[in-house]
């Protein structure tokens, strides 16, 4: 299977994408390294860690348990396994290694950029959300109160591996959950992709491996030549962010407990799209395309009792809003968004109010 490479101005490294390669991660090792910090959470390190310790052979480690989960994305917790790795004997020659799902990479990812102004960190990714997205780009970081991501700090990692196997043993909901994030890569830049998405649901649905291979492929390959254009989301990278606007506020206003980060994300493409139609960007035919596209991959918690007023509100505690503007990543197209702050407001809560509904 193929490897691809990010390369920004802080590092070039391969995303390899390998069946069985958990038990290569050797060969990722830089030859000075220290000690070894494995940052999982336990159902992963029993479902797959023998094959990670046969992959380093004789070299010193130790494995920390994140409990995971978005109420626990937060400073303390890496405050936490940062007083742990220190008592057992982590100093700048050391490697973290990131192995589970979203919360992990971006936890483990932020502990390893702050730790000693920063020790390298591999992500190894389990879940097929982390596989497309969140273990590449080097993005790292926690929530706050008011919103998520808010505090953080990009850092590359040294290599990105991704085992296509280890989704076998995924809840069926965290599987649809990371199918969102690949959606998304069609729509933002890979019409192909999409298409596979919106066609052949049962095939994707039953872990076809070839189906699955490609799918990762194509979102590893769309994510790693936008992030080598644009590491810190100055200018393309944000097209990353089609659904994430409307989706981290829906996360912040159900208190992170509702929603998986992908399902939430599922919704806020919906509302991206109504609201490209509704200024219109894009074709009523393409918006109905995208949303049963999404729907397809359903079913999805329920959206009762959520105030849209307050939903609006919450976006302008997004991250990527710049000085009082939010920028909305919009469809054009199917394969191409448009990023833009010169929305109508009436028209934002018009779009919260149909995706609520529908």
């Amino acid at each position: 299977m193929p490897s691809y490479v990010v390369e920004t101005p802080q590092r070039r490294y391969p995303i390899v994408v390998e069946r069985g390669g958990l038990s290569k991660l050797g060969e990722h090792i830089p030859a000075r390294a220290g000690k070894l910090f494995f940052i999982t959470t336990e159902d992963v390190w029993q479902l797959h860690g023998p094959k990670l310790r046969r992959g380093i052979g004789n070299l010193a480690h130790e494995v920390l348990f994140f409990c995971g989960g978005e109420t626990r994305k937060r400073l303390a917790e890496v405050e936490a396994l940062a007083e742990q790795i220190v008592e057992k004997g982590a100093d700048r020659a050391s490697v973290v290694i990131a192995f589970g799902g979203g919360i992990v990479t971006d936890v483990a990812g932020f502990l390893a950029a702050i730790f000693m102004r920063g020790i390298p960190v591999i992500q190894i990714p389990t879940t097929l959300l982390a596989q497309v997205d969140a273990a590449i780009g080097g993005k790292t970081g926690v929530n706050l109160k008011a919103g998520k991501n808010l505090v953080g700090s990009f850092h590359q990692p040294l290599a990105v591996l991704i085992d296509p196997a280890v989704l076998d043993t995924l809840p069926e909901r965290e599987y649809r959950a990371g199918l969102f994030e690949i959606i998304k890569h069609g729509v933002i830049a890979d019409p192909d992709l999409f298409w596979l998405m919106r066609r052949e649901p049962r095939r994707v649905m039953s872990h076809a491996p070839e189906v699955v291979d490609r799918m990762i492929c194509d979102s590893v390959r769309i994510k790693a030549e936008v992030v080598s254009g644009d590491e810190k989301e100055e200018d393309r990278r944000r097209i990353l962010n089609f659904g994430h606007t409307f989706g981290h506020a829906l996360e912040a206003e159900t208190g992170y407990s509702r929603f998986l980060h992908g399902e939430a994300v599922a919704w806020g493409m919906k509302a991206a799209a109504l609201l490209g139609e509704k200024e219109r960007m894009l074709a009523a035919a393409d918006k109905q395309e995208i949303l049963q596209c999404v729907d397809s991959y359903g079913p999805f918690p329920a959206l009762n009792g959520i105030d849209p007023a307050h939903l609006a509100g919450r976006l302008k505690s997004d991250k990527k809003t710049m000085n009082g503007k939010i920028h909305f990543v919009l469809p054009e197209r199917i394969g191409a968004v448009k990023i833009t702050s010169n929305v109508e407001e009436r028209l934002v809560l018009a779009a919260i109010e149909e995706a609520l509904a529908c």
